[in-house]
């Protein structure tokens, strides 16, 4: 028999950043097994283009920056990342012509350098000994020494970080629950998932509970959260946001990382166990308490970026 091969007129044309977005919701059905009445859900960021929730809010930033003027085609984008945003920056910037330079911690995994060097993006390290606010400092140095030659997001302390989760991430977690969520719980590094998603959830659904997590110390080995007591914190934070708040350590966001992998079949990065270890927190809670619910997360990004760290053997 024939196939019928469409003709060209009528082929699907779409681009790859129309492709950010409208992510699965994952329902972890191992993990919620052991909490009778409650559901557990992870929001799969990993299907973006760039492999991570940050192409939301790296993408929104960038247009945002067109729609003022604030980016012009002459601009460099720069900005200090941790990696993911900077990989969102690097594949946006290569689609649209943008030359793209970030600072980064020195201790950035080898897989997330490559993975920007592939894009053409320019690296400049800050002392891993410093972390993200290492990185965040160096970038400011570099700004204010040549504002004209460069277009500075700042996604920590830029708007449009927060609204792309606002306008895209809640909506469609509104959606795919029906509604029906009543927790939802991530860990921050800029808080612009955690901000925007709780924002819009807390107006459509009044009664929904948003917990933030967060490293237990700022001495941590969860690359890209921040432990806010200790760090710059980000001028898009409101802790009053948040209904309560976890304390993640550090061999717990590791070992469900592991799990994650060994049981559900996902192979996530470490802020993904991380967030998952909270949701289950809030499940046991729950359970304890003899309530039932809805329980969403993010898992952030998969792991292709950091299976050169030592911890997935153990």
């Amino acid at each position: 028999m024939a196939i019928a091969i469409p003709k060209p007129d009528v082929v699907s044309k779409t681009s790859l950043l129309e492709q950010i977005g409208n992510t699965p919701l994952l329902r972890l059905a191992k993990l919620d097994a052991e909490f009778p009445g409650v559901e557990v859900y992870g929001k799969a960021e990993f299907f973006n283009p760039g492999g991570s929730v940050k192409d939301r809010a790296g993408l929104n930033m960038i247009l945002d920056g067109e729609r003022t003027g604030r980016l012009r085609p002459d601009h460099t984008i720069l900005d200090a990342t941790s990696g993911n945003t900077g990989i969102a920056y690097a594949m946006v910037g290569a689609i649209k012509g943008y030359q793209v330079k970030l600072c980064l911690p020195g201790n950035a995994s080898h897989e997330r350098q490559q993975i920007l060097k592939s894009y053409g993006a320019e690296m400049v390290f800050s002392d891993p000994g410093e972390g993200s606010d290492g990185a965040i400092r160096l970038c400011r140095q570099i700004y204010e020494a040549d504002p004209e030659r460069y277009f500075y997001p700042d996604q920590y302390n830029n708007p449009a970080n927060w609204r792309a989760h606002y306008d895209g991430t809640a909506l469609e977690l509104l959606e795919q629950t029906g509604g029906s969520i009543t927790h939802f719980v991530a860990c921050m590094g800029t808080s612009g998932t955690f901000m925007g998603t709780s924002r819009r959830l807390k107006r459509e659904l009044p009664g929904v509970q948003c917990v933030s997590a967060q490293p237990s110390s700022g001495f941590h080995g969860l690359e890209g959260l921040k432990h806010m007591p200790s760090a710059i914190v980000p001028g898009i934070y409101d802790a009053t946001l948040a209904d309560d708040n976890l304390w993640i350590e550090t061999e717990d966001a590791y070992g469900m990382t592991r799990w994650l992998g060994r049981n559900e079949g996902l192979l996530v990065g470490m802020s993904s166990g991380a967030n998952v270890h909270a949701a289950r927190e809030i499940a046991r809670r729950l359970v304890a308490e003899g309530g039932r619910g809805v329980i969403v997360t993010v898992l952030a990004d998969g792991a292709t970026k950091y299976l050169s760290e030592p911890f997935w053997n153990e």
